[in-house]
């Protein structure tokens, strides 16, 4: 049974319709791509699961309706994200940062700080001093605080340095090790994708134009959608 169902989504910016019928899941332990050029409906479709714009279609998660929920509820309900451009409050301490939205279970400052063990120094300082690395890592601590069953990580390595990317790419494979998280990627590196992704959803202008298991990608496949 799928943690997270998206059947028929359907979402507008005023009177331009932005995504049509997009259709995804995942599924408990989960990592599940969703792959397209810039501007194909990927971000729109993150706001619309994360109930940040309104949406048609149906959304379930834990079997919960999220289309009821507003966007906080949505959260409580057990969804973190990680948002594209990191969007740290720039004037709150990496503690406060970490603390601003957590709630009771397994990830807490200690085992965020196991995870992101260049954080343990920069507790005190504000998240507008950190590296961009630095607040990529602060994000994702932060939406695990939240203590999730399902991470949405939208263009997480973007615009980082080659370590850092490979940094991030290593505390996503640990977490598909060792929690039961689902994952939504959105990323544009297919080589790191590969490895670590169940299945994949490729949007074209806002509709899905391809679905399937990770192995299935082909290299006509990212070809003829990816321009890859």
């Amino acid at each position: 049974m799928s943690l997270l169902s998206v059947q028929n989504l359907t979402a507008h910016y005023g009177a331009t319709q932005a995504l049509f019928d997009v259709s995804l899941e995942v599924a408990q332990g989960e990592v599940v791509a969703l792959m397209g050029r810039n501007g194909m409906g990927k971000s729109t479709t993150v706001k619309s699961i994360c109930r940040m714009i309104p949406a048609g279609g149906t959304i379930t998660f834990d079997s919960k309706d999220l289309r009821a929920l507003p966007a906080h509820k949505a959260a409580q309900a057990g969804i973190g994200l990680v948002p594209e451009g990191r969007r740290c409050f720039p004037n709150l301490s990496v503690r406060e940062n970490l603390i601003a939205a957590a709630r009771p279970g397994p990830w807490h400052e200690a085992t965020v700080l196991d995870l992101f063990p260049g954080l343990r120094d920069r507790l005190d300082q504000s998240a507008a001093t950190l590296s961009g690395g630095e607040q990529q890592m602060l994000a994702i601590g932060r939406a695990l605080m939240t203590n999730p069953r399902l991470l949405i990580l939208d263009e997480a390595t973007e615009g980082l340095a080659p370590l850092i990317r490979q940094a991030i790419w290593d505390v996503i494979a640990r977490l598909k090790q060792d929690t039961g998280l689902g994952i939504l990627l959105i990323d544009k590196s297919l080589k790191e994708l590969s490895a670590i992704a169940d299945t994949a959803v490729i949007l074209d202008r806002g509709t899905r134009v391809w679905g399937g298991t990770i192995a299935e990608l082909t290299p006509e496949v990212t070809n003829r959608h990816l321009g890859l």
